[in-house]
């Protein structure tokens, strides 16, 4: 009982610092840098990334056949030492 109230006064103890630490004691101001310079000059379009979906499908593949070749392998040897073996039930009434 007695670690449980110890265990209670740290959790309580570190949520009060962490709280603390959580509330901004700064204001925080927009800034849209992004858009336009200090100056106030509009910047130029950002550079467009070509070949975007063909990028995805050389890198998900190759990954998804590797994922399917290891699941594949762990089934037959779990198989293999009977750890898991689905059960054939015959319903042939």
């Amino acid at each position: 009982m007695a670690s449980a109230v110890g265990r209670l006064h740290r959790v309580s103890a570190f949520t009060k610092v962490l709280s603390s630490r959580l509330t901004p004691s700064k204001t925080v101001t927009a800034c849209r840098t992004a858009v336009c310079s200090s100056s106030g000059a509009i910047l130029p379009k950002p550079k467009k990334t070509t070949f975007g979906l063909l990028r995805i499908a050389v890198v998900v593949v190759p990954f998804l056949y590797v994922g399917t070749q290891i699941s594949k392998n762990f089934a037959a040897l779990l198989e293999e030492h009977d750890i898991f073996v689905p059960e054939d039930d015959d319903d042939d009434d």
